[in-house]
């Protein structure tokens, strides 16, 4: 069974997103995104160096594309960007951003450094605490205090 993830085929010009070709699971997929520039009424008639296309893993981001309610290409980046829906406040439009999943992905790797961080300073601070201790005990010995 092959699988393709979505393929974007995007204006290089405003980054707008002019056809997103779902994902494809089967026997017989198109793989090459070329192929599929017939397929579409958007893109068949375009020049082809007017648009772009950026091929993503099969799942990738099937996530953010469910939640989204627009997406389209950083042109600065290449990378895809995404609108979402706040339900707290429906009639605002809300700034593009990267994919949620990638900012999670991130907001995890950074709990995780604080919590190693946090586990390396309460260990240095026992270990002074130690130190400190033990200083303390020196201390009292020599002025006579400790037996």
């Amino acid at each position: 069974m092959i699988q393709v993830g979505r393929m974007i085929f995007y204006d290089k010009g405003t980054g707008q997103v002019l056809v997103t070709a779902p994902s494809q699971e089967g026997s017989y997929v198109y793989e090459n995104p070329e192929d599929l520039i017939p397929l579409y009424p958007e893109l068949k008639d375009r020049d082809r160096s007017s648009f772009d296309i950026i091929q993503l893993e099969y799942g990738q981001y099937d996530e953010d594309f469910s939640r989204a309610t627009k997406w389209e290409v950083d042109r600065s980046t290449l990378s895809l960007v995404f609108r979402y829906h706040d339900p707290n406040n429906p009639e605002v439009p809300q700034p593009l951003r990267k994919p949620l999943t990638e900012e999670v992905d991130e907001l995890n790797s950074t709990i995780g450094t604080l919590l190693m961080e946090s586990a390396n300073d309460k260990a240095t601070i026992a270990s002074l605490e130690d130190t400190v201790g033990t200083l303390l005990f020196e201390v009292a010995a020599l002025k006579g205090g400790a037996e």
